[in-house]
């Protein structure tokens, strides 16, 4: 078809317009009939957003997808440019890709006039038809809809009266294509009326000047429910003629949000090859997310991105390469103590509330990977708690009581896996608990699951864990720690 280059060949070859929403139709039903993905790499939807977003295609809808922060909804709109024709015909010179078949403004339809079937044709692509706009307080109705240019009336010897002279804005230049607003609710009331109007009525009214203009547009809209009381609201008008209102969500378990994870974490070849990262270790990045969107600290109508895990897991694997650059060693095993490497990926993605703002960003990140570190841990081994009221031993009796004789064990941040390993054999009955509990794991695991241990005992309250100078971590008996005293720049703090 690209080889058709006059509207004279177009007719010719049999080709037929149709809308941008028939289209979209049309390309999705022969999707589903081969049973080929379009929202390829979207994980967690299958059975929610994307039957959602495939019927409101189906009935040829504009639609909003409505969710909070990092749930892929401007990934979705995006991926909705695969079922588009590959290449589409447009009068050539025409700056809103006038339909050869169908002109909407005086140049096409001049050109179609003057010249018939030697027309000149242009194709364009369909990653060329999306457009996309952040809605910011600042937009304005030139920028969406347009403005009287009168430089171009002058130059052009043009009344304002000639349509002509008009600058077209975004919507008009998206004829034909799929058009994406983020954050619709922080668009001026005034501009959304403006926009719903060319929805609406077809025609555009600037600065006096009105002129028909049916445009043919796929619009997708995007918002954060916490924008509609804290920023801004959607015009009832222009709320009622987005025919399908779509929800997103977040990853349901941790296997889907993992998937994402691995998916999306851009982790060098380099160390893909050098370090080693256990799937404990995976887990716990994302129970951090999980965490955080129940935390009373972290503001839950803000939400909690999947960028953060992504970007927590990226931190993992650099501090575990960190070390082993340091070390010399060729491979490298991640450990329980390199999630101190994620505290900075998670500050910088989180709203905190007021409690939060208290305690501070570094230290609600902190809390947040010790209940990771908490909730996960019955899942490899019994529940310290639950032999509080229980008749029979603690299986962990025998490393607590070693640390209530005044024993302690130091984990240094950038010890060797040989002075690593030297420290946590330490612990009487660590090693031999772990060989109970996790049956078949080989040696690294073990040491692994040594440390996992020593952590969650710390956050089970049955030792204390404190950080020392150099990012030492020291662990040792919970009383003998609340009655210690360090020394810092001032004096003396209690623990």
């Amino acid at each position: 078809m690209k080889n058709i280059t006059t509207l004279g060949e177009l007719k010719s070859s049999g080709y037929v317009s149709k809308s941008i929403k028939q289209e979209l139709r049309d390309n999705l039903i022969a999707h589903l009939k081969s049973k080929t993905p379009v929202f390829e790499g979207v994980l967690g939807y299958e059975d929610t957003v994307i039957p959602d977003v495939e019927r409101a295609i189906l009935s040829q809808h504009n639609m909003i997808l409505l969710g909070l922060r990092g749930q892929a909804k401007t990934r979705m709109a995006r991926l909705m440019t695969r079922l588009l024709d590959q290449y589409i015909p447009y009068i050539e010179g025409s700056e809103l890709h006038d339909d050869p078949m169908a002109p909407i403004t005086l140049y096409g339809r001049e050109k179609v006039n003057s010249l018939g079937d030697s027309t000149p044709i242009a194709w364009l692509h369909r990653d060329e038809r999306y457009i996309e706009k952040l809605a910011t307080p600042d937009v304005s109705v030139a920028d969406l809809v347009g403005d009287v240019d009168p430089i171009k009336a002058a130059t052009l010897k043009l009344s304002y009266s000639d349509e002509r002279v008009i600058h077209f804005g975004l919507v008009p230049r998206s004829h034909r294509c799929i058009f994406v607003i983020n954050e619709l609710p922080d668009l001026q009331a005034r501009i959304q009326v403006a926009l719903f109007n060319m929805l609406q009525e077809s025609d555009i009214q600037i600065r006096g000047f009105k002129m028909r203009l049916p445009l043919d547009i796929q619009f997708v809209f995007t918002a954060n429910p916490e924008d509609y009381t804290n920023r801004g609201s959607i015009v009832t008008p222009l709320k009622d003629r987005i025919e399908s209102q779509i929800l997103t969500h977040y990853p349901q378990s941790i296997e889907i949000s993992k998937k994402i994870t691995q998916q999306e974490a851009r982790i060098d070849v380099s160390q893909k090859s050098k370090v080693i990262v256990h799937e404990l270790l995976e887990d716990l990045v994302e129970q951090i997310s999980f965490e955080a969107r129940k935390s009373e600290y972290v503001d839950s109508k803000s939400g909690v991105s999947a960028r953060l895990t992504i970007s927590a897991y990226e931190n993992l694997v650099s501090a575990t390469e960190r070390r082993g650059i340091i070390n010399t060693e060729p491979e490298v095993y991640a450990r329980i103590s390199d999630l101190k490497g994620v505290i900075p990926a998670i500050t910088g993605k989180i709203e905190l509330v007021y409690e939060g703002e208290q305690e501070g960003p570094a230290n609600v990140a902190k809390i947040l990977v010790g209940k990771a570190i908490r909730s996960l841990f019955s899942a490899y081994f019994p529940d310290p708690d639950s032999f509080k009221k229980k008749k029979e031993p603690s299986p962990y009796q025998e490393i607590i009581e070693w640390f209530s004789s005044g024993k302690y064990v130091e984990l240094m941040q950038n010890s060797t896996s040989k002075e690593h390993a030297s420290s946590l054999m330490d612990v009487p009955g660590l090693y031999e608990l772990v060989k109970k509990y996790q049956r078949g794991a080989d040696s690294k695991e073990i040491l692994l699951f040594m440390e996992y241990v020593l952590f969650a005992l710390a956050e089970y309250s049955q030792i204390s864990r404190n950080e020392l100078e150099g990012g030492t971590l020291q662990f040792k008996d919970l009383m003998s720690s609340m009655f210690s005293f360090n020394e810092d720049e001032e004096g003396y703090y209690e623990e």
